[in-house]
């Protein structure tokens, strides 16, 4: 796991996303000089690539609800790339929260969200029905986020 940078870092080693909107709103807010840079478009691309990160986070989390899901409704079909892609998910989870400290909070934002999708594809990619797993997540987010948590205990 990427360990947070210290205080004294500069910003875009310590918080990639805050460094990304930053940066976006003193472009937007520099007084147009006169010379080619398009200084709308790339405050808006700038601001985009911030945006990646959240999407990013999106569907890590989307792809390990899917996991902790399987893992709990089909525990006959348990194995070891499972439980990999789960260890997968919540490092690239934790390494791009830990570059990015301001996303720290986005996974709570998105959990039920990413969940309701979650569980659409379990349903489409297995012969559950959607009904078989709660209409809300049944995970805490902190459990989510555990490497030592699996559903069942397993």
């Amino acid at each position: 796991m990427a360990k947070p940078q210290p205080a004294d870092a500069p910003l875009y080693e310590r918080d990639f996303y805050a460094w990304t909107q930053d940066q976006a709103t003193k472009l937007r807010a520099r007084a147009r000089a006169h010379n080619s840079i398009d200084w709308d478009n790339a405050a808006e691309e700038l601001e985009s690539l911030g945006d990646s990160q959240r999407s990013e986070i999106e569907s890590r989390m989307n792809v390990l609800l899917l996991h902790l899901l399987e893992w709990t409704y089909e525990p006959e079909r348990r194995s070891g790339s499972w439980k990999g892609a789960i260890v997968e998910q919540r490092s690239r989870l934790h390494r791009r929260i830990a570059r990015s400290l301001s996303l720290r909070t986005y996974p709570a934002k998105v959990l039920a969200e990413e969940y309701a999708l979650a569980r659409t594809i379990v349903a489409a990619e297995t012969d559950l029905p959607e009904d078989a797993s709660p209409q809300s997540c049944p995970f805490r987010l902190e459990d989510v986020l555990d490497p030592d948590f699996y559903p069942d205990g397993a």
